[in-house]
């Protein structure tokens, strides 16, 4: 299952690395709809609100079903028949759904079969191994090019080079919205749709997310107008396509909302990997980048590769890529495979 996620990016830079090519091959970025209501965290659990890619068309109806928004959704599905006042009061975990069973539910099948299919996006999830007796927690996340790193807090637009272009994780979602019986604010929840885990993380757990790997899933699954339900779920399959590292037990406690959340840690080692020089610089900065508030105009915004337009992959691992991220050279090592749900 996935109980735990890491969205470290801004909304304003979540909202360019999810550029991508309309039909007439156009360069697009999707519209936030509330971005106040979304906030960067390196340890999000259910119930908190999270970014989602979903068609335009579910609130525009002229719009066309190839647009893409963003929103903040709720973590865990509220289903537009619950009767209760309040969400909280579900007595049933909805922030996953099993793909074997999700078209036998209501709560699922019913947003479903109306087109409610939205694309959640992440860093990358945590997962847990039993180890030793214990629960050892990993990060699992897409591999990544070789340009994609934390860019320095004070480049400037035109140093492409230099700019942040993490591929985000995109995992396969079901939306629905409940409105409270007393009137109020509509609320927007989703579940993510889990399969069986793949060779690449099953080492680590059983299950494991529905991952789109590449625009043309993330368009199929979105396109709900031109892609129907049935065709739609074709798309629901375990990838392999994964790298991960173990991290440390810190993120076993929610509130922990730091950096340390996803450094790489050697699993051999008595103690913990201690953070290095290098890669303190790197966390100091990571913490005290707060991303912009203020709107940017469409023709302002840099021109940077997303994970929807890519480049050709470097030949570097991207555990390799990681430990630049966080950890340089004398930093712990990571595994060499992955694990979800």
């Amino acid at each position: 299952m996935c109980g735990r996620t890491a969205v470290s990016l801004g909304a304003d830079r979540i909202r360019r690395a999810c550029a991508y090519c309309d039909t007439q091959g156009k360069r697009r970025h999707p519209e936030w709809k509330n971005a106040d209501q979304y906030s960067p965290s390196y340890n999000k659990s259910p119930q908190s609100n999270n970014p989602v890619l979903l068609s335009r068309k579910h609130i525009e109806k002229d719009a066309s079903s190839s647009e893409r928004i963003l929103m903040a959704m709720r973590w865990g599905l509220v289903p537009a028949w619950f009767k209760e006042s309040d969400p909280s009061k579900m007595q049933y975990n909805t922030a996953n759904c099993r793909s074997d069973t999700m078209m036998e539910k209501l709560s699922y099948k019913g947003p479903l079969v109306k087109g409610k299919r939205c694309v959640v996006l992440a860093d990358g999830y945590y997962e847990w191994q039993q180890r030793n007796g214990q629960k050892q927690p990993y990060f699992i996340y897409f591999p990544q090019n070789e340009q994609e790193t934390f860019s320095k807090p004070d480049v400037k637009d035109e140093d492409d080079d230099l700019k942040d272009n993490r591929r985000l994780l995109t995992m396969a979602g079901i939306f629905d919205c409940w409105e409270p019986l007393n009137g109020g604010e509509v609320l927007y929840s989703y579940t993510i749709i889990t399969v069986d885990a793949s060779n690449a993380v099953r080492s680590i757990h059983n299950r494991m997310p529905a991952i789109l790997d590449g625009d043309d899933a993330v368009r199929k699954w979105l396109d709900f107008a031109e892609i129907p339900t049935q065709e739609a779920l074709k798309l629901i399959y375990s990838i392999e396509n994964l790298a991960f590292h173990p991290v440390a037990t810190i993120v076993n406690n929610s509130r922990n909302n730091t950096p340390e959340c996803i450094v790489p840690i050697e699993l051999d080692a008595k103690k913990e990997t201690k953070v290095s020089a290098s890669s303190k610089i790197m966390l100091n900065w990571l913490k005290n980048k707060s991303p912009k508030k203020e709107e940017e105009k469409e023709d302002d915004l840099p021109r940077w590769s997303s994970q929807f337009i890519q480049t050709a992959p470097s030949k570097r691992s991207s555990t390799s890529l990681m430990h630049q991220w966080l950890k340089k050279e004398d930093g712990g090592t990571c595994a060499k495979q992955s694990k979800f749900l």
